[in-house]
């Protein structure tokens, strides 16, 4: 899971909502153009168009509008600037496996939930070589738990970190990094400064934490 630092929702966004009187409300499904893309947009701009589940690099039009708290059992957080993501998969395609968003669908449980806007929500999982996905601690069953319910071990998503990680992590550079050189490339995927992340970015920071820690 990706890390998000939440930043001011779009004004467009505000000034439609805010627009409520007598005769209209504001629901999710009567948001539109060109409110509904600018939302869409500022939400890629604060994830460095990387998704808040996986890390996979994604665009407006690979993606959608993640409710994390979902709509059928959350409705007042529908419109919630602080509830939306973006997470990868526009449209969903039979034969195609679902993960992230689209897996999670209305699944949500209070008490085994990690949020992307957790401080410690990455440092809740490590990654090994293969791109294998687990949680950090084994009695940490609510990362267990998003990890079936993000689906975040399908074969797909563990072949792209496999490849993310070993692209940097090969036998020399494992053995012969120093601590200074792990550290500067963890500070360097986490600083937010570019305005896109490094597909699965966040993984290659946390199996460069795990060496560190090792």
């Amino acid at each position: 899971m990706k890390r998000i630092i939440k930043g001011t929702e779009p004004a467009s966004f505000s000034e439609w909502k805010a627009s409520a009187n007598e005769d209209w409300m504001p629901t999710y499904p009567t948001l539109q153009n060109p409110q509904k893309r600018e939302l869409h947009n500022c939400l890629l701009q604060e994830q460095q168009f990387s998704c808040c589940y996986c890390g996979r690099e994604i665009e407006l039009d690979s993606s959608h509008i993640e409710h994390f708290r979902p709509q059928e059992h959350y409705l007042p957080l529908a419109l919630e600037y602080s509830n939306l993501h973006a997470s990868c998969l526009r449209e969903t395609k039979p034969g195609n496996p679902l993960h992230c968003g689209h897996h999670k669908s209305n699944w949500f449980d209070e008490t085994l939930h990690i949020s992307p806007l957790a401080d410690d929500c990455e440092q809740r999982f490590r990654y090994l070589l293969t791109g294998k996905i687990q949680n950090t601690e084994s009695a940490d069953l609510p990362a267990a738990t998003m990890i079936e319910k993000l689906a975040l071990d399908i074969a797909y998503l563990t072949r792209r970190r496999q490849e993310a990680i070993t692209g940097i992590f090969d036998e020399q550079f494992i053995s012969s990094a120093s601590e200074a050189e792990l550290t500067h490339l963890v500070q360097s995927l986490r600083s937010g400064d570019a305005d896109k992340q490094v597909a699965f970015g966040h993984v290659v920071a946390r199996y460069a934490e795990q060496l560190l820690a090792s």
